[in-house]
């Protein structure tokens, strides 16, 4: 089966998390959208992420996978609140007569999630742990690996979508562009700042806190402009290591909805930022992005002359999430605050001066 098929059918686009991975997917929706013009487009996310896809201007609805409530009757083994709290999320989801739902993320819990959907043809990318076996057809992965995005864009391909506008997109409300318009107020950032975004899932991923903080440095003698700092509540701690009594560092970590760090992205000169989602929405918003990569390897070719990746791989790379240095990260270690001013310059201003 394919979609070209079918005549403005009503399609789900399972991709639960992560923040990153739910980015690089959003070109989907402007592919079906472009194909289908009439079609109806539905998004199942987990909570943490649904704030990303909610001001998609072509996303018709965004549905919520109740994961932590399921967990929790699973960890104290009420098995039968579980099954009817997953009966009636099956039910909630067959009503809206999904004609096909597209598991993107691949494992057997997207894949038992589009199953129940109850969508008359499922279509996996590269299902894996069980959950080929819920689909009625599976799209092996491919494209090209350094590409951002790759697999996606090859997703769209292997079903006759157009792909010559496949760009990743990030919806915006007026409360969130007028929240962070009063943010940028509050702290003076009017003549412009650069963002950093230090933070992420796994350690293996971090640049060093003594980098960062030789780079505020460097940037307040080179550009002397103010460094606005973004990260989610879980980053808070973390983030008080690095400025110290850095006057220029605006420490915004945890201050922020996932949207309004996004609109905030969109207004910086410049992002810098490790392999997170907050890095990539400077992609997504067409901002000078640079990225640093060491034990993950997700693209090297960002498709826009403004963003570029910094990456030194060792004969290890990439470890993902299995690193074999005993914690001492030399990927990451082997990137300098020099290559990181020589490339920021390039990216975002002339001469050494940031645009």
């Amino acid at each position: 089966m394919k979609l070209s098929d079918l005549e403005n059918p009503s399609i789900l686009i399972v991709r639960l998390s992560a923040i990153g991975d739910i980015v690089f997917a959003t070109p989907l929706i402007h592919a079906i959208r472009r194909r289908y013009p009439e079609a109806r487009i539905s998004w199942l996310v987990q909570a943490e992420s649904k704030d990303l896809l909610e001001c998609h201007p072509e996303l018709d609805q965004v549905l919520v996978w109740p994961r932590q409530a399921w967990e929790s009757q699973w960890k104290k083994r009420r098995w039968l609140d579980l099954w009817r709290a997953i009966r009636h999320f099956r039910q909630g989801l067959k009503a809206h007569r999904f004609d096909v739902a597209l598991d993107v993320q691949s494992l057997m819990k997207s894949g038992f999630l589009t199953w129940l959907s109850g969508a008359e043809h499922r279509i996996g990318l590269g299902s894996r742990e069980g959950s080929q076996w819920l689909m009625d057809q599976v799209i092996a992965k491919g494209g090209e690996p350094a590409r951002i995005a790759s697999e996606y864009h090859h997703f769209a391909q292997q079903l006759e979508l157009p792909v010559d506008e496949f760009e990743m997109h990030i919806g915006l409300s007026d409360e969130d562009n007028s929240q962070a318009d009063a943010l940028l107020t509050a702290h003076g950032l009017e003549r412009g700042f650069i963002a950093i975004c230090p933070f992420t899932t796994r350690p293996q991923k971090h640049w060093f806190n003594s980098s960062w903080n030789e780079l505020l440095i460097a940037i307040g003698q080179r550009w002397q402009l103010p460094v606005v700092m973004l990260g989610g509540p879980g980053d808070r701690s973390s983030s008080l290591a690095i400025g110290g009594r850095n006057q220029a560092l605006i420490n915004l970590t945890g201050e922020t909805t996932l949207r309004q760090a996004a609109a905030l992205i969109k207004r910086a000169k410049l992002i810098i930022g490790v392999d997170t989602g907050l890095t990539h929405m400077g992609i997504a918003m067409n901002r000078p992005t640079l990225c640093l990569f060491g034990s993950t390897r997700p693209y090297l070719d960002t498709t826009h002359e403004n963003a570029a990746v910094i990456y030194h791989p060792r004969q290890c790379s990439p470890c993902k999430r299995k690193p074999t240095c005993n914690g001492s990260f030399d990927c990451m270690r082997d990137i300098k605050v020099t290559e990181v001013m020589r490339h920021a310059s390039r990216l975002a201003g002339l001469d050494g001066r940031v645009r």
